[in-house]
């Protein structure tokens, strides 16, 4: 894997957390205990933080990264993202904010400044605009992504169960 500090700040994690070895990690970066970073991920924590929770999985091809502070937004836009968390292939986290037990679908964006509330599924492909709020316990789909339909019981412990799948399937990774 690589593991670049930036201005001598460098990705904090503990032995818990499968991280791939194509994976690229830059700067003030923190993962949470049993987290997983898959193939080609590429995360950078230069000009604000990224900070990631437990039991989160961002899967192959994603891109993680942040806006800086200015004069117009002094604390700019960090990436932040809860425990239980699944972040699909190829998806864009760019300076937003992702609460718990999510399910961002293969594709997705969610642009700077973006808030997504606990328990959301958001589909393949979907378009999370700047400043955008996802109310708890729904579908979003689209381009621009809009609320569809309020989350069935079984979708929402599905939520759950993906990060749990991930936890095992990265303890496998870990053992080899």
């Amino acid at each position: 894997m690589t593991i670049r500090s930036y201005r001598n700040i460098s990705p904090t994690f503990d032995n818990s957390v499968y991280i791939d070895d194509s994976a690229v990690l830059v700067g003030d970066i923190e993962l949470g205990e049993q987290s997983s970073i898959w193939p080609l991920v590429a995360g950078r924590g230069d000009v604000n933080v990224i900070r990631i929770g437990r039991r989160t999985n961002v899967q192959d091809g994603s891109v993680l990264h942040v806006t800086r502070k200015s004069r117009q937004n002094p604390t700019g836009f960090p990436l932040i993202i809860g425990d239980d968390v699944t972040v699909g292939h190829k998806c864009m986290l760019h300076g937003c904010e992702l609460g718990n037990r999510i399910l961002v679908g293969m594709g997705a964006i969610i642009m700077d400044g973006a808030v997504v509330q606990d328990d959301v599924f958001i589909g393949a492909g979907s378009l999370v605009a700047p400043n955008k709020i996802l109310e708890s316990g729904f579908l979003y789909v689209g381009n621009p992504a809009l609320k569809k339909r309020r989350l069935k019981d079984s979708e929402m412990a599905f939520l759950k169960q993906s990060a749990v799948n991930y936890v095992e399937l990265s303890r496998e990774y870990l053992e080899q």
